[in-house]
């Protein structure tokens, strides 16, 4: 196989080039293939790539809390490494026709176990210096910023590919419908299991759907205006103030955020991080949302004027 047939098979694999730049595509979703590859070849389940990826990434934690920079180097490529796998095993699973709720539940705990590992053992290492304050810090920066700024990101690149490819192509998934399904299941051995996931699920979406209010008044719009189809033209309108904003979506959930983890690590202040989380990307945050719940005000008014 060539470098282009690679290319070209990983670019197969993305949702959509719109919400997944060149960073991604090649040092994320190439090395994700061909583990992937390798795995098929095994057989190996995708269940059992999610279960490796989400013991790596906690080890990664572990080397994080000593101040020896070449044992921080072996944290960073241990999470490396976990988000190849986490890249991996949907590829897997795509692959073999494999799917499973299992899996999604277990792909989707995945990056919350790596950095509770991450911040844990970094308290421990700052704790000496800082005492309890370390802990509330780190606190406030996970279960508050980490954990809207990634449900906000992931929520808005589902609203660009669900204008971009249609509910085929998107998971934009609504509380309502999440609260319907979780009240149609029961309580017993076949699917409670399906039922608690329903009920988690709901909330997450739930706080999406509260944190973009214009866009829901859209979307309202959209469906009683538009029952069958959304004309392309508002689509493209749609796709093209919305594509500036999936930069800062990308920004705002793995990488970036990985990246000034390590740097803050190899110059011996891993405190950054958590300024880094609080400050840079909450501003972000705030910005990302404030744009794009105008122009989906602004879109609102104009179909409304067009009726």
């Amino acid at each position: 196989m060539t470098l282009s047939e690679l290319k070209k098979r990983v670019q197969a694999t993305l949702k959509s080039e719109d919400t997944e730049g060149a960073f991604e595509l090649y040092v994320t979703r190439t090395p994700g293939y061909l583990w992937a590859l390798l795995f098929k070849k095994l057989h190996v389940h995708p269940i059992a790539v999610t279960l490796m990826s989400i013991i790596i990434g906690a080890a990664a934690g572990f080397f994080f809390r000593s101040e020896d920079w070449k044992t921080n180097l072996i944290g960073m490529f241990l999470l490396i490494w976990a988000n190849w796998y986490d890249c991996a095993d949907g590829q897997l699973a795509r692959m073999t026709g494999q799917k499973t709720l299992l899996g999604r539940i277990l792909d989707g705990f995945a990056g919350d176990v790596w950095f509770f590992s991450i911040y844990f053992f970094i308290c421990l290492r700052l704790h000496e210096t800082w005492g309890i304050w370390i802990w509330i810090i780190a606190a406030f920066s996970g279960f508050h910023c980490h954990a809207k700024q990634c449900a906000l990101a992931d929520y808005y690149r589902n609203i660009h590919l669900w204008f971009l490819m249609g509910e085929s192509g998107s998971e934009l998934d609504r509380y309502t419908r999440q609260r319907e399904l979780y009240h149609e299941l029961h309580w017993n051995s076949r699917e409670w299991f399906h039922k608690l996931y329903l009920y988690f699920y709901g909330n997450y979406t739930r706080g999406q759907e509260r944190m973009t209010p214009k866009f829901q008044r859209l979307y309202r719009i959209l469906n009683q205006t538009y029952k069958k189809e959304i004309p392309s033209d508002l689509r493209r309108k749609f796709r093209n103030l919305s594509l500036p904003l999936m930069k800062y979506t990308n920004i705002l959930t793995f990488d970036t955020r990985v990246g000034v983890l390590f740097v803050s690590l190899l110059v011996g202040m891993p405190w950054i991080f958590f300024v880094f989380e609080i400050v840079v990307l909450e501003t972000l945050r705030f910005y990302t949302r404030h744009v794009h719940e105008q122009f989906c005000a602004r879109l609102t008014d104009e179909i409304q004027a067009h009726e």
